[in-house]
């Protein structure tokens, strides 16, 4: 285990965000440098525990889809070594395999969500309504049951330390315009149903996700940021998944969990993670990188 990296600093480039897990660096008028720490967000609020190795392995897997699924949307990536555009040698000693060199797009400013399995907060609305965020089911469904077709459902794109909220898709469309609102719900059903397949393949179901988007300078949408990764993905390993329960999962939950536990109101500050905590979640992320990748992280 290596010790978290909780913030990068890169003083030969300029920091222009700092995100709940990533440190952006301005590189030209093209292209930034993006950095995954092992920070550790839940409930929007950053923890003051560090997972180790988790930017490497949020790189790693990221790139790994942005690559499996580039038939269907292009991504921010550029193929430069991100090694190049830092000059100082420890500076690039934080990088290690936990940075990309991005194209600089006009992010959307909401999350597409797709979800298909009955979970989460989409479970506590169905009883309720029969609804997951206004879109109306079948009924007679169970939690986790595998929902007849993945649906969209987007939600607003908060800003650190505030919470996202479910907006409807008249919402979403009034945000992004019709059109575009749905070329990412097309897009974005279609990145899930694929992964979701291959994943199925390698013992994991992917219960849910959310993606990030944004436009070139020819207006061409663009998957952006990460994809698929245990922090923005719900996995469930596909041999203990049954219907009428919540299964176990590769994602955060664990962390989600234990908070959940201690009484926390889910306002900053939050509580550190005890070692073991710690300790299991970065081994949770550690399984999923390398069940659906098919070889071992490349650890710093």
């Amino acid at each position: 285990m290596n010790t978290p990296l909780l913030e990068t600093s890169i003083q030969s480039l300029k920091r222009i965000h700092q995100g709940k897990v990533r440190d952006i660096y301005d590189i030209d008028a093209d292209t930034m440098l993006l950095v995954s720490t092992d920070r550790l967000s839940a409930f929007d609020v950053i923890l003051p525990t560090g997972i180790a190795n988790k930017g490497a392995m949020l790189t790693q897997m990221a790139n790994f889809w942005f690559e499996k699924l580039k038939n269907v949307v292009p991504n921010h990536l550029t193929g430069i070594d991100p090694k190049s555009v830092v000059s100082n040698v420890a500076e690039q000693a934080q990088l290690g395999s936990r940075a990309v060199v991005v194209k600089k797009l006009k992010a959307l400013p909401i999350e597409a969500i797709v979800r298909g399995y009955l979970v989460g907060s989409g479970w506590k609305e169905y009883k309720a309504k029969g609804t997951v965020c206004g879109i109306e089911l079948p009924a007679g469904l169970q939690e986790a049951s595998k929902l007849p077709t993945p649906i969209f459902t987007p939600s607003s794109k908060a800003a650190v330390g505030e919470h996202d909220e479910n907006i409807s898709l008249q919402q979403c469309a009034d945000l992004i315009g019709k059109d575009m609102a749905e070329q990412v719900a097309k897009v974005a059903i279609a990145l899930y149903q694929q992964a979701a397949e291959y994943a199925l393949t390698r013992g994991i179901i992917i219960a849910d996700t959310k993606f990030e988007f944004g436009l070139d300078a020819n207006g061409v949408l663009h998957v952006m940021d990460e994809v698929l990764t245990p922090d923005s993905s719900r996995f469930w390993p596909a041999d203990s998944y049954a219907v009428g329960s919540n299964p176990p999962s590769y994602d955060k939950q664990f962390v989600r969990d234990w908070l959940e536990s201690t009484g926390w109101n889910k306002v900053a500050p939050a509580p550190a993670l005890p070692a073991d905590v710690a300790q299991k979640t970065s081994e949770k992320y550690m399984e999923a990188f390398e069940r659906l990748t098919g070889h071992p992280l490349v650890a710093d």
